[in-house]
Parts: C-alpha cells; sequence; structure tokens
C-alpha cells in the first residue's frame, strides 16, 4: 500500500494466442515500461516473450475498507477515497517460457486464467493451472474472444464451454471458481481500436467482489524481485520488480546479491507516479546509479547481507500429481526458485516409519531427527517395487502408507541465491513441448540452504539420513551348544571381519553375534551367547551328528570340500544395520 492505495497483484496466465495481452491492454489505465509486449522482439514474433506489467484502479470496495489499517484510514492529508490497484502481470504463453511463468506466477495474489473459448483447455493452459494451485490461493477463468463465435449459437457454445471448464477445476482445489465470457480484442489483432471491448467492466466488477487484501507485513528484512532493467539518460539505472517481503525507503542501501554490489536509492516511482516509501506486495520502479543495467536482467535486490547463496539445500517436497512417472533419487531436474531456474540432482528421504503419520512441519528443518532414504518419493500410486531395502522397509512398517511428510536434498549444478522458505518448483523443461503431458514434476518449501561450497564434508555429516540394510543367510551346521556356522550371507570376496561382533537373529529365535570367517568361501562363525535350545538343536540335528573330521572349531582345507547334510529344518540367520549415507567412515549401527 502508497497512499490510500491498496495494491494487488493479479496474475494473467494461459495458452498461447488465447488474448492475454489484449485482455491486459483492454483492462489496464496505466502501463509500466515493460506492457504489452513493448520488446521489439516480442512485436516482431507477435507473441509475449517476458513479463508485462501494467494497472488499473478503482475505489476501494466498501467491503475491503475495514482491512485498512486504521492509521491510513484516518490520515487528515491523504485522500478521503481510499483505492483499489490492481497490478496485472502479464505472462506469456509460449512452452518454452515456463521458466518466466513460474517466476511471474510467483509474485502474485489471484490468478486469472485466460482461455480461448474456440479451443478450450490446450497444453499450456493446463500447466497454468498447475502453477496456480502450488502459487495461488484464487483463480477466475476468463473465457476470451467470444466475438469468433456465430451470434445465434454463441450463448450456447459458452454455456457449453463453462460447464467443460467447472468439470475441469472439479479436482482442483479452484472447484467452484467464477467464469465469464469476454472478447478483449473484439476482430483480433489486426481490427481498428474502435471495436470497443465486451464483458470488461463486468470482468472489474468481478475482480472487485473475489479480490481480498492480502496481509502484507512491512517489517522484516527487504527483498524485491527484480524482472525488467533498464537505465534512463541522466537519472541512472532502473530495477522494476515487486517486493516480497518487508519495506524500502528513499536513501536506503540495497544489495544485488548475485553480484555483491551495495547502492543506494536515489528515487522510487510506482507505475509513474513519484514515491518515498514501499512494501512487501507493491510494484516499484527502483532508481540507482553507477549500475550497469545488463549486469542483472532479472533477480533478486535486498537489504545488505539479508540474503545469501546457496550451493545446495534441504526441501519439503510434494509431487505434481499430474507428472507422469516417478521422481528418482539422484535424477536431475530443472529447478526454479525465482526468477532463477538451474539444473539440481535430487536425493529423497522420509521419517522413519513409525513417524509417517506426524503431521508436517513447513518452517524448519531438525537435523537431530533420523530419516530414511528413498530410492524414490514415495506416493499412493507408485508403492515400491524395486526391491531396495529402504524401500521395502517403509513399505512392509507402514502397510503401504505414505509419510505426512518428505524431503530431498537438492545440490544444485550452479549457486543460487534466495531467502529460506521461498517456493522451489522442479520440472523437466527438456520433455517435447509438443507432447501433452506435464513437465512440472514437484513444488517445495526451501527449509534449509549449505552456503558453503564443500558443503559435502562441512554439512553433510550432520544429516543423518540412513539406509536400511537386511541381509538373510542359512545357518549350515552346528559346532557346539553356543556356536554355529552359517552361509550364504557374504559374497566369498566379502571381508567378513568388517561386519565381525554384528547381531544376527537365527528364525528359531535366538540372537547371536559374528565372531569370525570361516575359511574362506564366505562361511562364518556365530557366537550365541544364551546358548541354543532344545528345540534348535533337534531342528539342527544332522548337522550335529556328522561333524567333520577337522578340530573342533576349526576349518581345514578338508572339511571345506566335504559334504554335509542340511538340518532337518532350514534355520535362516538374519542380519540387520543401519549405514548413514554421509557417514565417511561407513560404520555399520545396530539397535541395541
Amino acid at each position: 500500500m502508497a497512499g490510500r492505495r491498496v495494491n494487488v497483484n493479479v496474475g494473467v496466465l494461459g495458452h498461447i494466442d488465447s488474448g492475454k495481452t489484449a485482455l491486459a491492454r483492454a483492462l489496464s489505465t496505466t502501463a509500466s515500461t515493460a506492457a504489452f509486449d513493448k520488446q521489439p522482439q516480442s512485436r516482431e514474433r507477435g507473441i509475449t516473450l517476458d513479463l508485462g506489467f501494467s494497472c488499473f484502479c478503482v475505489p476501494l470496495p466498501e467491503r475491503l475498507r475495514s482491512a485498512l489499517p486504521v492509521a491510513a484510514s484516518e490520515a487528515r492529508s491523504e485522500p478521503a477515497e481510499p483505492q483499489l490497484q490492481v497490478t496485472l502481470v502479464d505472462c506469456p504463453g509460449h512452452a518454452s517460457l515456463i521458466r518466466t511463468i513460474i517466476g511471474g506466477a510467483q509474485i502474485i495474489d489471484l490468478m486469472m486464467l485466460v482461455i480461448d473459448v474456440t479451443k478450450g483447455m490446450q497444453t499450456q493452459s493446463a500447466e497454468c493451472l498447475v502453477i496456480g494451485q502450488i502459487a495461488c490461493q484464487k483463480l477466475l477463468v476468463v473465457l476470451n474472444k467470444i466475438d469468433l463465435l456465430a451470434e445465434g449459437k454463441r450463448q450456447a457454445a459458452i454455456d457449453k464451454m463453462t460447464k467443460k471448464m467447472q468439470k475441469t477445476l472439479e479436482n482442483t482445489k479452484f472447484r467452484g471458481a467464477p467464469i465469464i465470457p469476454v472478447a478483449a480484442k473484439p476482430g483480433g489483432p489486426e481490427a481498428p481500436e474502435t471495436e470497443a471491448p465486451q464483458g470488461i467492466s463486468e470482468l472489474i466488477e468481478l475482480l472487485k467482489s473475489q479480490i481480498s487484501i492480502p496481509t502484507r507485513d512491512p517489517s522484516g528484512p527487504f527483498l524485491m524481485s527484480v524482472d525488467h532493467c533498464f537505465s534512463i539518460k541522466g537519472q541512472g539505472t532502473v530495477m522494476t520488480g515487486t517486493i516480497l517481503s518487508g519495506s524500502v525507503h528513499l536513501s536506503d542501501s540495497v544489495e544485488i546479491p548475485a553480484l555483491k554490489v551495495v547502492k543506494k536509492v536515489k528515487s522510487m516511482q510506482m507505475f509513474h507516479m513519484p514515491i518515498t516509501s514501499a512494501m512487501q506486495g507493491d510494484r516499484l520502479g527502483l532508481c540507482v546509479t553507477q549500475f550497469d543495467p545488463k549486469s542483472l536482467e532479472r533477480g533478486l535486490v535486498c537489504a545488505p547481507e539479508s540474503l545469501h547463496t546457496i550451493h545446495a539445500a534441504i526441501v519439503s517436497v510434494e509431487k505434481i500429481p499430474y507428472f507422469r512417472g516417478a521422481l528418482q533419487t539422484k535424477a536431475k531436474f530443472h529447478i526454479t526458485v525465482g526468477h532463477e531456474t538451474v539444473m539440481g540432482r535430487l536425493m529423497f528421504f522420509s521419517p522413519t516409519p513409525e513417524n509417517f503419520s506426524h503431521e508436517p512441519v513447513l518452517d524448519s528443518f531438525d537435523f537431530s531427527h533420523e530419516y530414511l532414504f528413498q530410492e524414490q518419493f514415495l506416493c499412493k500410486d507408485l508403492v515400491p517395487t524395486d526391491g531396495s531395502e529402504a524401500n521395502q522397509q517403509a513399505g512392509q512398517t507402514t502397510e503401504g502408507q505414505c509419510p505426512q511428510q518428505q524431503w530431498a536434498l537438492v545440490e544444485f549444478e550452479k549457486a543460487v541465491t534466495c531467502p529460506r522458505l521461498c517456493l522451489l518448483i522442479g520440472s523437466r523443461l527438456d520433455a517435447d513441448i509438443h507432447a501433452n503431458t506435464c513437465r512440472l514434476a514437484f513444488h517445495g518449501t526451501l527449509l534449509h540452504g549449505l552456503e558453503d561450497k564443500h558443503y559435502a564434508e562441512s554439512s553433510l555429516p550432520k544429516l543423518k539420513v540412513y539406509k536400511l540394510k537386511h541381509k538373510q543367510g542359512l545357518v549350515e551346521r552346528v559346532m557346539d551348544d553356543y556356536s554355529v556356522i552359517g552361509r550364504s550371507l557374504f559374497k566369498k570376496e566379502t571381508n567378513i571381519q568388517l561386519f565381525v561382533g554384528l547381531k544376527v537373529h537365527l528364525s528359531t529365535g535366538e540372537q547371536g553375534v559374528i565372531d569370525s570367517a570361516f575359511g574362506q568361501s564366505g562361511k562364518f562363525k556365530v557366537h550365541i551367547p544364551g546358548g541354543l535350545s532344545p528345540e534348535s538343536r533337534k531342528m539342527l540335528a544332522p548337522g550335529v551328528k556328522k561333524r567333520g573330521r577337522g578340530g573342533r572349531g576349526e576349518a581345514t582345507k578338508e572339511e571345506e570340500g566335504v559334504e554335509r547334510p542340511e538340518p532337518a529344518q532350514p534355520v535362516t540367520l538374519s542380519l540387520t544395520f543401519k549405514r548413514y549415507v554421509f557417514d565417511t567412515q561407513k560404520r555399520m549401527i545396530q539397535s541395541p
């Protein structure tokens, strides 16, 4: 809010050629320097290539006035009539510009999904709807180009498309969202300007009824998402963007963290109006001096030293249900944070099985807890089938249930600068843009950033993610009442000395300890402190009766080659232990 003006950001999203820019132009009374495809490349190609910003103002609806701060309502020096400023964020619709769309969606309070009424939902309409579900709380659908419908059948066609859209929204959080027909530019782009748009006043009334004043907090460190940067002769360099948190005033020092540059604010404007301060949610042009605009196309500006550059992050993750296939550990995805998109490799992990039902914690990460490694993100439609011990354990323990919360360690190929708790979206942008598939794979909240370039040595050992290992072998024979020989637990080349002292469980109920290797073929000796029960000795009787000719407890070459009868009933040996993924010593840990 600036001078009794309440700002709300409304995103204009949809498939290419659905008429988004024409709609933004029809609604707007004031355009920014980057509105309505002013870029030469945009005009040349006839499509939106970047975010465009414009606005219109209306008297603040009566129902919203009670939400104004009392001090602002009572200030005598300000106009009596508070204004609602609706900032329109015109996003590109082309599939290859999805990075820009995601960046734009993260700064909006309400989304207008623009649909070409003659075509209905298209691939990018669907992707925009997915982004809206992640980034927005409110949606309204605009059925554009109704002038292209035959006049006699127009209303029937509008009603039919309205029903289709209602059905599409049924399984989303936008179920029941309002749908309105318009013709933003009757006759198309080449039509004369004398053709008046249809349904625009009704759309403005609908917007006024749907908009609510978002919670804006001027406190906290200043952070602004910059989407355009350009120079003005004799003035300096202007960075335009949306304030994500905090507030800024004339003469404040601000930092461009990606470049480690600090500058003083010379002047500020909001849609060509000079202002002295701005706060969270405001659209702002911020002028500094002696700064090359080419060095920052888009990015972040913040209070000095309030943001850090990170090389990896721990993220709370949710899979996007429309993405086909599994999210695999070690897979690479395009990771979008704000206006920045970089490649990142993921490792998924979950709570320990007994904590699967715990409520999600979305504002912090606890390094003191233990976590279970996952070969893939666990979800109900992808029950683990790869046989990995960790996933088997999770599946068995929870009987197919999925944890309430899952995380990923994201390792960025290129360092990124972003605030904690920011939105992060993972996608497969290398997928075929003509295929009718969702490229957006997951979204999440960045809980903890790893700033040290050598985080693998300095930070990851503190992350207690373990793999649960489970091995099974057989008791070959009994040596005496307190010792058995086991086999089939290790390979011939395994260094059994590493496993000495680990506990094993016999299927007959006894617990033993691996004592030593036995010969050279992967067999081993197990000491049973409590001794074998009479029932166990009976089951293993054949092995007791036909003892080898070598000395008791010694494995001779002759003994190794002797064929021995198996016990009457097979008795299995189970070895279970945890190995922490980031333990440099690769220790094997067992529960007490």
